[in-house]
């Protein structure tokens, strides 16, 4: 019969943890070896129902590194070949679509996305090593179920969020839903959300969310200003389009009703629920928040 098994590739924001030039407090910790911070890679998630063709909801720039240290997405058989069956992405930002120029060896697969972001990766020529004819492109109406390989359904939905950090014009871009989006993968029963940046909590997502199985949730920041205030950034998690998990409007509030088991993700290197032990990480896990690893197995 099958079963919704995901596998969380990785769970860190854009840059990974440690970031590759950060010293910040949780940083240090991870480039010291201690065991209290464990690496992780950029986010992304690995979803099948017959465990042979699988469905990548993004492609960070980790993706061949998360390919080696998963054996499921290793290849099996004859000359060339990928159980990676399909990608779908939740918007073009660069630590969701980078991954993509690694599957460029003439490999078929379907790649699923809004039409903006579909749009955005067309207007950019390096993306054309992903040779028409092999990789078929399949614009997604939000809100509409599309089928993944190997017995699943999808639908993308509407996330405030913003453009792109490499499309703002300079000026602080307005919250929408439009560029950034939501994935829920569906088998039978089962529901699993994956929500790696929201801006905000709206009663549409918060209805959809209250219905899944599973929820992985954007924990960017843990407090608004703790980049700034750790000297490595000039900007909120907010202006950033990241709601952060405590205070007022924050997600910890936002997500404390549903039913499903939360798991947080994509977490930037300066959030101290990196650090096991830490009162942050403390707080989240009695509030019975779990706090997403890398090569984690979810099993509906």
């Amino acid at each position: 019969m099958g079963r919704l098994t995901a596998i969380v590739l990785g769970s860190a924001g854009g840059g990974g943890y440690p970031q590759w030039n950060c010293l910040c407090p949780a940083c240090r910790l991870a480039w010291g070896g201690d065991k209290r911070a464990k690496p992780r890679t950029q986010a992304s998630l690995a979803v099948t129902a017959d465990g042979e063709r699988w469905t990548l909801i993004n492609a960070s720039p980790d993706l061949r590194a998360q390919i080696m240290a998963t054996s499921q997405l290793r290849p099996r058989a004859g000359a060339r070949g990928s159980p990676i069956a399909a990608v779908v992405l939740t918007g073009a930002e660069v630590d969701q679509v980078a991954g993509l120029l690694t599957l460029r060896e003439r490999q078929p697969f379907a790649l699923f996305g809004t039409a903006q972001t579909l749009a955005t990766l067309k207007a950019n020529p390096i993306f054309g090593v992903l040779a028409d004819g092999v990789v078929t492109r399949e614009a997604i109406t939000p809100g509409v179920p599309f089928a993944l390989p190997g017995g699943l359904s999808a639908e993308l939905f509407g996330v405030p969020g913003k453009v792109p950090l490499y499309l703002e014009d300079g000026k602080a871009p307005a919250v929408d839903d439009e560029s950034n989006a939501g994935a829920e993968i569906i088998f039978g029963s089962r529901r699993l959300a994956y929500v790696p940046g929201a801006a905000a909590m709206t009663p549409a997502l918060h209805e959809r969310l209250a219905k899944a199985d599973v929820v992985l949730f954007d924990a960017t920041v843990f407090v608004d200003d703790e980049m700034i205030a750790a000297g490595i950034g000039e900007k909120t998690g907010r202006r950033m389009g990241h709601m952060p998990l405590a205070g007022e409007g924050g997600s910890l509030a936002a997500l404390a009703g549903l039913p499903g088991r939360r798991i947080l993700t994509h977490i930037n290197n300066s959030n101290p629920i990196l650090i096991q032990g830490s009162p942050e990480r403390a707080k989240v896990e009695a509030l019975g928040f779990q706090v997403a690893e890398d090569g984690v197995e979810i099993v509906l």
